[in-house]
């Protein structure tokens, strides 16, 4: 069984940064990009402020393989993006980590 490959990136985006229209650019590569299995993102809602150091939003993305991340990674339309991207953030952790599951999700009905 192939093990699939993970990115997790967490940020704090600059104060005068319109996150959806950062938002919108993501989506758009990801869904460009056939390497991309799955992508979930979100903005932090619960957490105390001592507990999130100041990071609101998580993004992460699923690919088959670690060959496909360095495809992703590598690949012109992301090198684009990611001069983009890093001007509108503040700080961020990136994570990039073949993953075990544990628990699988449920299948779709």
């Amino acid at each position: 069984m192939a093990t699939e490959f993970k990115h997790l990136v967490l940020v704090k985006f600059k104060n005068d940064v319109v996150v959806g229209d950062v938002m919108k650019g993501l989506e758009k590569l990801v869904l460009e990009m056939d390497t991309v299995k799955s992508f979930v993102w979100g903005e932090d809602i619960e957490s105390h402020e001592m507990l999130r150091q100041g990071f609101t939003h998580a993004f992460l993305m699923t690919f088959g393989s670690k060959e496909d991340f360095t495809a992703f990674t590598s690949h012109p339309t992301h090198v684009d993006f990611s001069s983009t991207f890093s001007t509108a953030v503040d700080k961020a952790v990136l994570l990039d980590f073949p993953s075990v599951t544990v628990k699988p999700p449920p299948a779709a009905a």
